[in-house]
């Protein structure tokens, strides 16, 4: 359902309502990061990444920097996926050049103990909400998030991080019903952190189910449909009113079955999914994605024909411009202006 022009919540929000505009909003997943020379020096006062995502003072900072560069509709809160197990009893470290190390995995009582304390534990972070918020001009949204639960549990069952995910799938054929258990315990600490991220000031939240690639129909609908399901509906229980956008990637055609199931607001779509699903999808909802990161990087006339296919497929809306997965280190910053500039029509 579309909403009145005149209502003063921020362009992203209406949009993730079912507003259809001229012009998409647009974001852009882990725009606070490494390509940015003044992110780069901000790191390098903490002594340690989750030191880092657990500073207000600091994370708001990486959180608003992109934002004073570039015409952004929205700004999502530094914090990383991992810091849910963590707030659980499971010890979380990131190695230089390795990326994450988790500690042994915590009983599912003693997890299930900590789980309504999810929030209070990573309460930094909605510190760090409340200083952006503050500072963010308000027709300029903010936006919280959460690992959702498989994705965040194949870390926790793995202990490190991997580009395969076979092993976590193994544990969810193999022990079921640990995994079941795993599964509810992550379904109610997440509800918690995300309620509080909305009381803390995010205006939407988006769940990065950032592994769901490699499941069959049937693993997809058991470890990402309905975990998905009861996460939106205990977050609704929590009384958060907030737009919700739901990031299966690397699900291909499952997206659909996604949609029609999980009662998101928004459908976030990868690099892979063609524009002819996302246009179906967006006849129920609307859509957030997909352009490559990739093509960011590289850059040249491909990536404006890029971005204007994007627009002429799904420009009507509801769509809200972003990239498919998250923007690499590597990427120039003149690219990212020049995306910007065809998306928003304004020169930096």
């Amino acid at each position: 359902m579309s909403r009145p022009m005149s209502d003063p919540a921020p362009h992203l929000v209406r949009v993730l309502k079912g507003e259809r505009s001229e012009r998409p909003p647009v974001w852009f997943m882990r725009q606070a990061g490494r390509y940015l020379p003044e992110y780069r020096a901000l790191r390098a006062q903490a002594p340690d990444f989750v030191s880092f995502c657990l500073n207000p003072e600091m994370a708001a900072e990486a959180t608003l920097q992109p934002m004073r560069r570039f015409p952004f509709s929205a700004a999502i809160v530094f914090a990383d996926i991992l810091l849910i197990p963590q707030a659980l009893g499971q010890q979380v470290r990131f190695e230089a050049g390795e990326g994450p190390r988790l500690g042994a995995l915590p009983s599912v009582e003693a997890m299930r103990e900590r789980t309504e304390g999810a929030g209070e534990a990573l309460s930094a972070v909605g510190e760090t909400l409340s200083r952006v918020r503050a500072a963010l001009e308000p027709d300029r949204a903010l936006i919280g998030f959460a690992g959702a639960p498989w994705t965040v549990m194949t870390y926790m069952l793995d202990g490190e991080a991997r580009e395969d995910r076979a092993m976590a799938r193994r544990h969810a054929y193999e022990q079921p019903e640990t995994v079941d258990a795993l599964l509810e315990v992550m379904v109610e600490a997440t509800a918690h952190y995300l309620a509080m991220q909305a009381r803390a000031g995010a205006q939407a939240l988006q769940l990065f189910e950032s592994w769901a690639e490699g499941l069959s129909d049937e693993l997809f609908r058991r470890l990402v449909i309905e975990p998905h399901r009861k996460l939106v509906a205990r977050v609704r229980e929590l009384g958060v009113d907030v737009p919700l956008i739901g990031f299966p990637r690397g699900c291909g055609a499952l997206a659909e079955d996604y949609a029609a199931a999980v009662p998101v607001d928004a459908v976030a779509l990868d690099t892979a999914q063609p524009l002819a699903l996302g246009r179906r999808i967006q006849q129920g909802r609307t859509i957030q994605g997909a352009l490559d990161p990739v093509l960011l990087r590289a850059g040249g006339p491909e990536l404006d024909r890029r971005v204007e296919a994007y627009l002429e497929a799904w420009g009507q809306g509801p769509y809200v411009f972003n990239l498919g997965h998250g923007i690499f280190p590597d990427t120039p910053i003149a690219h990212v202006e020049q995306v910007l500039a065809r998306v928003t029509g304004e020169r930096p």
